[in-house]
């Protein structure tokens, strides 16, 4: 009798199969839409191809494009389909990476010739008899000598470094006569791959090192219906037209300049005002939740860098040391050390925890070139910042009081829907093994106790403990992430913290990080997208402007512009000598709120007759009602 396998299926299920079985033989036999639908399977927590040979036993799950890791194997493939499809039109091309992304796949290479948007039309061409000839991928191990040949033989002096620097037994998928270092998995055919479109061209450095060779990089997106492509192509178009950096300069919000430098970004009057809305409801949010404020220095002594551990884990994120007075000093990445020292200032007690301090701290880091975007991924940007220092009793309720926080904050700028991480242990993580379980156990308790559903991303901890990231969707249902909730039992340690416990003894405390909008930069490139820069009337730098039809109702119309001023509304006046059809088009452009357009009526009945953004006209009435409307609108953070 043949050797047999036990598999338990996600019910609970339990059936045995030869040794050798493939899953997709199980899928047969199951049958239904999963067998339709399934791209690859997990297997004891393994990914796998669908014709891989079980030969233990184990748990088997099978994924589908529903799925995200069934979602990054289908666009896995994709991105080898691109890469097979640009080796048949450019056989010189040497490849570099081609990993799925959060929205589709893109492929480095190097090649002489510059492509242009005009031949990603040749390609998809070639993409598409690919497709069509249905190709099995093959997977296929090999020794590290045997990998090694096989790439320099094919002149891919790219791959050949990725095996010298992978360390270990490499393996290899084909499509047809395409070769390429890959450890999968991957779909069982090209032919899976049905709707696909190219999207862009863009730079980039290999291994994201300025210092190294730019290579081409096309980006692309694929789906199994074409319901779903054509559905997220008009998305792409939506997201075009709410693209913050466009706003940005239509509105005159901020700028970032290659004169002064890339990633600093310059606030303009505009933006700087929704900034200061911004900064005043978080501090008045935090105020009443119990917070005290900190101010801390840009730069410190490069000793104290070394203490916390950034020096160790985060070097690369931050810029070079300067040298005062034969000292060195660094220029801050994070807050966190700061708070520390202000911490071991006094002598505390376990009376006087949780101690809960907040700072709105500008840090800097070093962002390679290729990879800042607009206000989304900047060198200088500041942090939302807090530190809670806590007892280990208290960790529990602190964690689940900052997480209500966050959605709290988040509810009053208009966001609803969120996705929330709970992010373990990473590779590099510091600290004992037990305090890591601890504390990961207290931030999933936290979300179960507010029946908050949450996924589990495993190894995505910071070095020094497990997180909270709460990810916000917006109005055409993109993800942000915004809100991280740090749990960290190392920086106590390095810095030595302690209080006095009420056995007289010295205890350690908990320190608890949290960012509630991430960086103010991040958070008002989203808020510009989501709202596609017509803001809600409490942050709108102008909530009203006032246009008189002719020059015969200027003065009236500047007794209302000073009334709205009076009462503490942000108005304009548009006295312009322009006809009137033209400057309510430009205010429509400048997306204002509410405009009072006066004509010889209103002034004789002196009323105004009121326009709204996306509405249009809506009737006349007093300015008193206007104003008492604007003042309940922005007291309620209508959204």
């Amino acid at each position: 009798m043949a050797a047999k396998i036990k598999i338990e299926f996600p019910n609970g299920e339990q059936k045995s199969y030869p040794i050798g079985t493939v899953p997709q033989q199980i899928l047969q036999e199951i049958g239904g839409r999963i067998a339709k639908e399934a791209l690859i399977a997990r297997f004891n927590d393994q990914f796998i191809d669908l014709s891989r040979p079980l030969s233990v036993d184990g748990k088997l799950v099978f994924l589908t494009f529903a799925d995200e890791d069934g979602r990054d194997a289908f666009w896995h493939s994709s991105a080898h389909i691109l890469a097979h499809a640009i080796k048949a039109l450019y056989p010189e091309a040497k490849f570099a990476f081609g990993p799925p992304v959060e929205n589709g796949f893109y492929y480095d290479f190097e090649l002489t010739t510059p492509l242009t948007v005009g031949d990603l039309e040749k390609i998809e061409a070639k993409m598409q008899e690919i497709v069509s000839a249905d190709l099995s991928f093959v997977r296929q191990e090999m020794t590290t000598e045997k990998a090694l040949a096989l790439f320099r033989a094919r002149n891919e002096s790219y791959k050949v470094e990725q095996i010298e620097r992978l360390g270990e037994p490499p393996s290899i998928y084909t499509d047809g006569d395409f070769v390429d270092l890959c450890r999968g998995p991957h779909l069982a055919s090209t032919g899976l791959v049905r709707h696909f479109k190219l999207l862009s061209i863009a730079g980039a450095y290999w291994l994201g090192d300025e210092k190294n060779a730019m290579l081409q990089r096309v980006y692309g997106i694929s789906f199994p219906k074409k319901s779903q492509l054509d559905d997220y192509l008009i998305r792409l178009e939506e997201a075009k037209k709410r693209d913050h950096r466009k706003l940005g300069r239509e509105l005159d919000l901020f700028s970032i300049n290659d004169e002064i430098g890339p990633g600093l970004v310059l606030w303009h009057p505009k933006g700087a005002f929704i900034r200061h809305k911004i900064e005043e409801f978080w501090k008045e949010q935090h105020l009443k939740g119990g917070y005290q404020f900190v101010n801390t220095p840009h730069v410190a002594k490069l000793d104290l860098w070394k203490t916390s551990g950034h020096v160790d884990f985060f070097k690369e994120n931050m810029f070079s040391p300067m040298k005062v007075e034969e000292m060195q000093y660094q220029i801050k990445p994070m807050n966190c050390p700061f708070h520390l020292h202000i911490y071991k200032s006094a002598t505390r007690s376990y009376r006087d925890l949780p101690i809960r301090w907040a700072e709105l701290g500008t840090v800097y880091r070093y962002e390679r070139s290729g990879v800042m975007h607009g206000l989304m991924r900047v060198r200088g940007f500041t942090q939302d910042d807090a530190h809670i220092f806590c007892r280990p009793d208290q960790l529990d309720a602190e964690t689940e009081r900052t997480v209500k926080f966050s959605m709290s904050m988040l509810d009053s700028f208009g966001f609803s829907g969120y996705d929330v991480y709970v992010s373990t242990r990473p590779q590099n993580a510091v600290g004992s093994v037990e305090n890591w379980e601890t504390a990961t156990q207290a931030l999933k308790n936290s979300l179960e106790r507010l029946s908050i559903p949450y996924q589990v991303d495993p190894g995505e901890g910071v070095f020094y403990g497990p997180k909270i990231d709460i990810k916000i969707r917006d109005a055409i249902g993109r993800s942000w992430q915004c809100s991280t909730i740090q749990v960290d039992f190392n920086e106590p340690e390095r810095f030595d913290l302690s209080f006095i416990g009420q056995d007289g003894e010295r205890h350690r405390p908990i320190m608890i990080h949290r960012a509630l909008l991430g960086s103010l930069e991040r958070f008002f490139g989203v808020l510009i997208e989501h709202y596609s820069g017509a803001f809600p009337l409490w942050l709108a730098p102008v909530q009203v402007c006032v246009i008189p039809i002719t020059e015969k109702e200027q003065s009236y119309a500047a007794e209302v512009f000073h009334q709205l001023e009076e009462a503490g509304i942000r108005a304009e006046l548009d006295d312009r000598n322009e006809k009137v059809g033209y400057k309510i088009r430009e205010a429509s452009t400048q997306k204002i709120p509410i405009m009072l357009v006066i004509g010889p009526r209103e002034v004789q009945e002196q009323t105004v007759a009121i326009r709204k953004r996306g509405v249009g006209d809506v009737g006349s009435g007093s300015l008193a009602e206007v104003i008492k409307e604007i003042e309940l609108q922005v007291a309620e953070k209508k959204n």
